[in-house]
C-alpha cells in the first residue's frame, strides 16, 4: 500500500541531483502508481499547502514539462474509458477523495497548482461526468460564484475545457441559465479579477454560443428565447469593453495581459455573426468603428515592437504569451465576416474602405522575425509563400478580408488598392530618401496583398473593360515604372523577390517585350550563385507563374533554360522547397507540349526524378508530383522522348514493385504510381515493344502477393490504364506458367473481389467495364463467371464506391446484351436468393449515391432499358421505396443512437416504379425540372439582405448563376458531373456516346413514350409516386 510520505519520499528522491538516487527514486515511484492509493497520495500532494512547491508541482508533474504524473495516472488507472488504460482501476471510494482533492486545488493561491489540477479535473470529468460524478457542474457554479480570485481563476480554467467537450445537447440550456450571469458579473469585476481570468469567461461564452448553435433545431424556441435575452447583453459588455482606448493595455505595462481581453471579444464577435448574424446586426456600424480604431491606435505599437528587431515584446503573467498578431487577427477575421455577410455595406459606403485598405496594409508588413526565419529556412519562407500551406496570421488574414472585398465590391476595391498603393509608393520612396532602414517593408507588403488578388483583379479589369467603362487600377503603370526598380535591389531581397513574384502574377498584363525581359531576369536569378534563399525562391515561384500566365510563344525558347536551371534543384532541395520546384518542373514540362526537349534534357530529368523518388519514397504528395513530371516528360511531342524516357524509367520502377518486402508496400505503391505516369504519357500508337512485358511479371507478383490496399488500388489503375492504352500488350503475353496476362487480370479481379477490405478494390469497377470495352471477346468464355461472383459480393458490400464498382459494369452489359444478363442472373442462386433479386436491391439502394458523370449516365440508360424489357421477373420483385415519415422523427437530428432507437423504415414498391421514381429524379437533377419553384422557407441566418443582382439569382451573382446555368443546360449536365469537367478524366469515357448523348431528352422521350403506350402498366405504377414526383411527371409528359 502506497502511503502519502511513501509518495512524497519518491518524489523528493526524483529531485536529488544523484543520478542514481534519482533513478532508484523513478522505479520505486513507477510502481508505486500501479496502487490506487498512489493516485490519492497525489491528489493529496498536489493540494496540499503545507509542502515546498517545487515538491507539490512534482506531485503533479515529474519534469513539469509532459509527464503529468497525477493525469498520467487517471489516464492508466481510472477507467477502461481510456485508451491508455493499464488495469487496476481505483475503487469507487478512492476516485471520489481523489476528485474531491484534486477539486480543492482549483482554490489553491498558486497559480500553477490551479492550472495543473484544472487539466487533471477536465480529464476525469471527460470520463466520470455526469454519470459518476453529477455534483461537478453545481459545485464550479458554487466555485465562480464566490469572491476568491483564486477559486474563480480555477474554476474558469477547467470551465474553459469543460463547456466545450461534455456537455449534451440537453444539458446545455439549464446550465447556461446559471452560468452566463455568473460569467458576466466576473467579467465586470475588474478590480477583483485578473484581465486573463476575465478574458477566459468570453472565452467560455463563445463556445456557449457555439452550443446554442448547435442546438437550436433541436431546440429552436428556447434558443431563440436565449439569444433574445442574453445576447444584447453581453453585445452591450463587448462595446463598451472596445470604446476603452487600448493603449491603456500597452502603454507603461509590464505585460500585455489586457489585450487577452480585446483578443477573446473579437473572436466571439466573429462566432456570434456566425451563428446567430441578426442579434449583431443593431450594433455592427459601432464595432465595426471601434476595429478601425483599434487598426489605426495600435499599428505604432506594432511599428514599435515588430519592425525592429531592438524591442521585445511583454511577457504575459501566464504560461500563454500574448502579442498583437492574436488580436488583429479575430479583428480580421470578424470585418471578414462582416463584410462576407452583406449588412457591412452601408459602412463602407460611408468612406471607410480606403482608411481600413490602409490600415491592412500596414499590418500585413513583413516583422523582422519573418524576415529572420525566411532568410536562413527556405522551406518556412515557401511554405508562407504558398496559398494551401500558408501559416495563419495577419497578412493571411488580410489576404482573406481583401478576397472577401474583391468578391463584395470588385469595382471599389480595386479602385482603392490604386488610391492607396500610389500613395504608399510614394511614401515609400520618401522613408528611402531619409534613409529609413524599414522603407521597403509597406511597399513589400502592397505588392504581396495587391499580388495575392490577382485572379480577382484581373477579372475586374477585364469586367469594366467589357463594358467601356475606365480600368479602376493601373498595373501596368505598377509593372513598368515601380516593380523593375526594385528588381535589382539585392540588398533589400524580400522587396526584390516580391517584385518578381507579382509581376508573374500579372503576366496577363505584360506586353511580349516586357514579359520576356522579366522571364530573362528571373531566369538569371536562378543561376546566379550568390543569390540568397529569399531571392531564389521568390524567382522559382515567378517562374512557375510565368509558365502559367504567359503565351507559349515567349516561354518556349525559355523552356530548355529553365528546365535545366532547375534540374540540380532537385537535387539539393527538400520539403516545401522542393515541392515548389517539382510544381514548377511540371508545369514547365507542360509549355508548348514539351516540344522543345531534347533526349539528352530528357534522360536527365528523368534520373533526377528518379533520384527524388528513391529520397521522398513514403511521401504521397511528392510521388503525386513525381508522376506527373513523369507523364509530361513521356508525353511529350517530340519524337523519340518517350522511349528515352522509358528506357530511364521503367528498368528501375518494375524490379522496385517486385522486389519490395510486404512490409515496405509504400515502395511497390509508390512504383506503381509512378509506373502509371509512365503509361499515361503514352502515345496513342501504344506503350511500345517489350514495355508490358518488362513491367508485368514484376506488377503481377507485387499484386498476388500483398494486401496493402494502396498497392491494391495503384495496380488495379494501372493495369485499367494499360488496358485502355494497349489491350493488344496484355492479351499476347504469358508469364512463366503460360498464364496469359488476361488470366492474371481475372485473377486479381477474384482477389479483391474476395477482400473484405473494400477499399484495396474500389477501382475494380473501371478495371471490368475497360476490360469489357476493349477485350470483350476474349473475356466472353469467362464473363458468366466473374458476373456470378461480382454479384455474390453484392450481398456483402458495404461501401458505396465499391458497391458501384459492382453495380457499373452490369449496367454497362445491359445496355449492350440486356437479355443474355437478364437470363445470367435468374438462373444464378446465392445463398437461396436469385442473382437478380441482390442485383436490383443493390442497384435501387445506391442507385442516388453514384459518384461521376458517365457511371450516373449509363445506370439510367440501363434502368430505362429494364423498365422497357416488361420482363416477368422484374415486373413482380419488390424493392425498397420512400422513407416513411414518423411524427416523432420530422424535424429532428437524427443522431447515431437516436437511429438506433427508432430505426428508419422505407415503403415496399415495385421495382418498375422505382425506376420511375429514380429517372424523374434523375431528370429533375439534369435540369429539365429545375424550375419548379420551391416555396421559400423562412430563414434566420441574417442574410436577407443580398445585393439585388442575387436576390434575383436564387442568392448568386449573375455570372455565377449562368455557370450554373450552362451545367444545368441542353446536355443535361447535372451539377455534380465533375468527371465531364475535368480535363485529366477518362477520355475513353469521355468520348463514349454514353456521355455525348442528350440525356435530358432521351428521359423525356422515355417518360412520353411510355405513358403514351402504358408500358409496363406505366398508369398504375403511377400511384406509387409523391406529389412531387407526379408534379415533375405532369410537367414532363405535358399532362
Amino acid at each position: 500500500m502506497a502511503s502519502t510520505s511513501d509518495v512524497a519520499r519518491c518524489l523528493a528522491g526524483t529531485l536529488n541531483s544523484d543520478p542514481n538516487t534519482r533513478m532508484s527514486a523513478e522505479l520505486k515511484l513507477a510502481e508505486l502508481l500501479k496502487t490506487p492509493e498512489a493516485g490519492l497520495a497525489l491528489a493529496q500532494l498536489a493540494s496540499s499547502q503545507d509542502l515546498d512547491i517545487a515538491l507539490r508541482q512534482m506531485s503533479g508533474a515529474r519534469t513539469g514539462l509532459e509527464i503529468i504524473l497525477l493525469r498520467k495516472y487517471v489516464t492508466e488507472r481510472w477507467s477502461p474509458y481510456f485508451g491508455t488504460f493499464k488495469g487496476s482501476a481505483a475503487p469507487v471510494e478512492v476516485k471520489a477523495q481523489i476528485r474531491k482533492a484534486v477539486f480543492q486545488g482549483l482554490s489553491d493561491p498558486n497559480r500553477k497548482i490551479r492550472s495543473l489540477c484544472a487539466l487533471t479535473l477536465s480529464t476525469i470529468a471527460d470520463c466520470d461526468w455526469p454519470d459518476e460524478y453529477p455534483e461537478l457542474l453545481d459545485s464550479l457554479i458554487t466555485l465562480i460564484s464566490s469572491n476568491s480570485p483564486e477559486s474563480v481563476h480555477g474554476a474558469m480554467q477547467m470551465f474553459t475545457e469543460f463547456i466545450k467537450s461534455d456537455l449534451t445537447e440537453d444539458q446545455i440550456l439549464p446550465v447556461l441559465r446559471q452560468l452566463l450571469p455568473v460569467l458576466l458579473n466576473i467579467l465586470g469585476a475588474a478590480e477583483q479579477h485578473s484581465p486573463l481570468t476575465r478574458s477566459r469567461t468570453i472565452s467560455v461564452f463563445r463556445q456557449c454560443v457555439t452550443a446554442l448553435f448547435m442546438v437550436k433545431d433541436q431546440h429552436p424556441q428556447a434558443v431563440k428565447e436565449a439569444t433574445a435575452s442574453v445576447l444584447p447583453v453581453w453585445l452591450d459588455a463587448f462595446k463598451v469593453l472596445l470604446s476603452i482606448d487600448p493603449q491603456q493595455d500597452i502603454v507603461g505595462k509590464d505585460t500585455w495581459d489586457g489585450l487577452a481581453i480585446r483578443i477573446q471579444v473579437f473572436k466571439t464577435l466573429d462566432t456570434v455573426h456566425t451563428s446567430f448574424p441578426r442579434a449583431l446586426t443593431p450594433y455592427l456600424q459601432d464595432l465595426l468603428n471601434v476595429s478601425l480604431y483599434h487598426l489605426r491606435v495600435l499599428l505604432p505599437t506594432f511599428d514599435h515592437y515588430y519592425l525592429s528587431s531592438d524591442n521585445a515584446v511583454p511577457n504575459s503573467s501566464e504560461d500563454e504569451a500574448i502579442d498583437l498578431a492574436q488580436l488583429v487577427c479575430p479583428l480580421l477575421d470578424f470585418v471578414n465576416s462582416a463584410t462576407r455577410g452583406g449588412k457591412a455595406k452601408g459602412w463602407f459606403e460611408q468612406g471607410n474602405l480606403g482608411e481600413l485598405v490602409h490600415l491592412m496594409f500596414g499590418w500585413m508588413q513583413m516583422t523582422s522575425d519573418d524576415e529572420e526565419n525566411w532568410s536562413s529556412n527556405a522551406n518556412a519562407f515557401v511554405a508562407q509563400e504558398d496559398d494551401e500551406t500558408q501559416v495563419y496570421g495577419v497578412r493571411v488574414s488580410g489576404f482573406e478580408v481583401f478576397a472577401t472585398l474583391m468578391d463584395r465590391m470588385p469595382v471599389q476595391t480595386t479602385a482603392t488598392f490604386q488610391s492607396v498603393v500610389q500613395q504608399v509608393v510614394a511614401d515609400s520612396r520618401r522613408a528611402k530618401e531619409s534613409g529609413s532602414s524599414n522603407w521597403w517593408r509597406p511597399l513589400e507588403a502592397v505588392l504581396a496583398a495587391v499580388g495575392s488578388q490577382a485572379e480577382a483583379v484581373l477579372d475586374c479589369i477585364e469586367d469594366e473593360e467589357a463594358s467601356d467603362r475606365p480600368r479602376p487600377i493601373d498595373i501596368e503603370a505598377l509593372l513598368t515604372d515601380v516593380v523593375p526598380s526594385i528588381l535589382n535591389l539585392s540588398e533589400y531581397p524580400f522587396l526584390q523577390g516580391r517584385g518578381f513574384v507579382f509581376a508573374s502574377q500579372y503576366a496577363k498584363l505584360l506586353p511580349s517585350h516586357l514579359a520576356g525581359q522579366y522571364l530573362d531576369a528571373a531566369i538569371q536569378v536562378i543561376e546566379a550563385q550568390d543569390a540568397g534563399i529569399p531571392i531564389k525562391i521568390s524567382a522559382v515561384k515567378a517562374v512557375q507563374n510565368f509558365c502559367q500566365g504567359m503565351d507559349n510563344t515567349v516561354l518556349a525558347p525559355f523552356a530548355p533554360r529553365i528546365a535545366s536551371d532547375l534540374g540540380p534543384f532537385l537535387l539539393m532541395t527538400s520539403e516545401d522547397t522542393l515541392s515548389l520546384v517539382l510544381d514548377t518542373v511540371s508545369v514547365v514540362l507542360d509549355v508548348d507540349g514539351g516540344k522543345w526537349l531534347s533526349q539528352e534534357l530528357a534522360g536527365s530529368l528523368t534520373t533526377a526524378t528518379l533520384d527524388v523518388w528513391s529520397k521522398n519514397i513514403k511521401d504521397p504528395l511528392f510521388i503525386s508530383l513525381l508522376s506527373e513530371i513523369l507523364s509530361s516528360l513521356s508525353g511529350s511531342d517530340t519524337p523519340g522522348i518517350y522511349e528515352v524516357v522509358v528506357r530511364h524509367a521503367l528498368p528501375v520502377l518494375a524490379p522496385a514493385m517486385g522486389s519490395a518486402k510486404p512490409e515496405e508496400s509504400w515502395i511497390a505503391e509508390s512504383a506503381v504510381e509512378l509506373t502509371t505516369g509512365l503509361v499515361q504519357g503514352a502515345p496513342d500508337s501504344g506503350l511500345g515493344e517489350g514495355f508490358f512485358a518488362t513491367l508485368a511479371p514484376n506488377l503481377f507478383a507485387c499484386l498476388k502477393t500483398t494486401e496493402d490496399r494502396d498497392v491494391l488500388q495503384n495496380g488495379t489503375a494501372c493495369l485499367t490504364l494499360i488496358i485502355r492504352k494497349d489491350v493488344g500488350q496484355l492479351l499476347v503475353w504469358s508469364d512463366a506458367e503460360g498464364r496469359s496476362g488476361l488470366e492474371n487480370v481475372l485473377t486479381l479481379i477474384a482477389k479483391l473481389l474476395e477482400n473484405q477490405d473494400e477499399s484495396g478494390g474500389l477501382f475494380i469497377g473501371d478495371l471490368i467495364i475497360h476490360l469489357l470495352r476493349r477485350a470483350g471477346d476474349a473475356v466472353l468464355p469467362v464473363l458468366p463467371e466473374m458476373l456470378r461472383a461480382m454479384v455474390g459480393r453484392m450481398s456483402t458490400a458495404k461501401t458505396a464506391s465499391f458497391i458501384q464498382s459492382l453495380v457499373i459494369p452490369f449496367c454497362f452489359l445491359i445496355n449492350n446484351q440486356r437479355d443474355t444478363v437478364l437470363s445470367l442472373l435468374e438462373s444464378t442462386q446465392i445463398q437461396g436468393r436469385s442473382g437478380l433479386d441482390i442485383f436490383i436491391q443493390t442497384w435501387c439502394e445506391n442507385a442516388e449515391t453514384f459518384q461521376g458523370f458517365w457511371p450516373n449516365r449509363v445506370s439510367s440508360l440501363a434502368m430505362s432499358q429494364l423498365y422497357l424489357s416488361e420482363r416477368p421477373s422484374l415486373q413482380n420483385l419488390m424493392v425498397k421505396g420512400d422513407i416513411i415519415v414518423k411524427p416523432e422523427t420530422n424535424n429532428v437530428i437524427m443522431t447515431r443512437s437516436r437511429t438506433r432507437n427508432m430505426p428508419t423504415e422505407f415503403t415496399s414498391v415495385p421495382f418498375p416504379a422505382k425506376v420511375i421514381k429514380l429517372l424523374l429524379k434523375d431528370l429533375q437533377s439534369g435540369g429539365e425540372a429545375a424550375t419548379i419553384n420551391v416555396p421559400d422557407v423562412e430563414s434566420d441566418d441574417g442574410d436577407e439582405d443580398w445585393e439585388e443582382e442575387e436576390k434575383q439569382n436564387q442568392g448568386f451573382k449573375e455570372d455565377e448563376f449562368a455557370f450554373l446555368s450552362d451545367m444545368l443546360g441542353p446536355r443535361g449536365m447535372a451539377f455534380d458531373n465533375d468527371d465531364i469537367l475535368e480535363d485529366n478524366d477518362d477520355e475513353d469515357l469521355r468520348n463514349d456516346p454514353v456521355s455525348q448523348m442528350d440525356m435530358q431528352q432521351h428521359l423525356i422521350t422515355f417518360f412520353r413514350d411510355c405513358a403514351g403506350r402504358n408500358t409496363n402498366d406505366f398508369q398504375g405504377m403511377a400511384k406509387h409516386l409523391s406529389e412531387g414526383e407526379m408534379q415533375v411527371l405532369r410537367k414532363v409528359i405535358g399532362a
